[in-house]
């Protein structure tokens, strides 16, 4: 089980065979997220808000569920996110690969290293999202002709109310391009544990103060069906080709403690 895909709203038509739920107990707590085949290999599916959507951001248990996915044995993460625009470079219904992000969120645990026998580790994130992944992702796009943008900085705030218009024009000036709830701490903790992890956003909506109209989650449901089929063939397609063996830094980040 080398290969995972978190994701939720708008991967449903993401379709594993011999499908089977598994029960993972973690040091923060049980996951139980579904294993399957694609392509004769297996791969590891997580649903980050859970059954029917029932965990807001905020309170969604990451490091129960990144923890799990290594325990597994996964070393490539594959997500998705919804995300709203801050640029006019990205549009509703895009496709774009994140590639920095901001932390705005408030009150999630950030690592897995608090201290004690588990030690401490300042984890680099200067490459937060795996180049090697995403350009796998990059040239796969390509291949069956669906357009993904990259580059992106991605602001993650802590939710799950949307952010008010000064907040917009705050993230646009540190040159945030997208806004989104779930990024972090995901991104990190994969880090931490020397996974590589990679993020595809999907374009839903356009944040306060750039939209004309009030924003809602039904808009954002409604935006995410019409770019689920696109993402599913997209994240399919790569999985079929991705190589479980890692040749860039995300192994080598938690040298510094040496528990993995």
């Amino acid at each position: 089980m080398q290969f995972a895909l978190i994701g939720g709203t708008g991967v449903e038509n993401f379709s594993l065979t011999e499908q089977r739920v598994l029960t993972v107990e973690t040091p923060f707590g049980e996951v139980e997220p579904m294993v399957g085949k694609l392509s004769g290999r297996e791969i590891v599916f997580l649903s980050r808000h859970g059954r029917d959507h029932a965990t807001p951001p905020h309170l969604v248990n990451y490091r129960a569920n990144i923890w799990a996915l290594h325990a597994l044995g996964v070393r490539k993460v594959l997500a998705t996110a919804a995300v709203g625009s801050l640029s006019p470079n990205y549009h509703l219904g895009e496709l774009v690969l994140l590639e920095q992000f901001l932390d705005f969120t408030k009150s999630r645990p950030q690592t897995f290293y608090e201290g004690g026998d588990r030690g401490v580790l300042h984890v680099d994130m200067t490459e937060p999202y795996c180049a090697s992944v995403r350009k796998v992702i990059l040239d796969v796009s390509q291949k069956i002709g669906i357009v993904v943008k990259d580059g992106a900085c991605y602001v993650c705030t802590e939710g799950p109310r949307f952010e008010t218009p000064a907040e917009i024009r705050m993230f646009q000036k540190l040159g945030a391009d997208l806004v989104g709830m779930t990024s972090v701490p995901e991104v990190v903790l994969a880090r931490e544990l020397g996974m590589c992890y990679a993020s595809i956003g999907m374009v839903t909506n356009e944040a306060a103060g750039i939209a004309a109209h009030l924003l809602s989650h039904a808009e954002v449901t409604e935006s995410l069906k019409n770019l689920s089929l696109k993402v599913t063939r997209l994240l399919q397609a790569t999985f079929e080709v991705l190589d479980p063996s890692q040749s860039c830094w995300c192994p080598s980040a938690n040298q510094e403690v040496g528990k993995f």
